[in-house]
């Protein structure tokens, strides 16, 4: 059971990065790499990101 909890919490945890790396993006203020580092996403996951955004 621990282990279950422990997963949905890093789930909700990267679901919140995802959201706050999309907000940013939006802004269109920051580069990538900048999101990536501030959010504790990786640079492939930031890009993925932005291409749904333009999408």
């Amino acid at each position: 059971m621990c282990k279950a909890m422990e997963d949905m919490r890093n789930e909700a945890a990267l679901a919140e990065r995802k959201k706050i790396a999309a907000k940013l993006l939006e802004g269109g203020k920051l580069s990538p790499e900048k999101i990536a580092d501030v959010s504790e996403l990786s640079l492939e996951e930031v890009r993925e990101l932005a291409g749904k955004k333009g999408a």
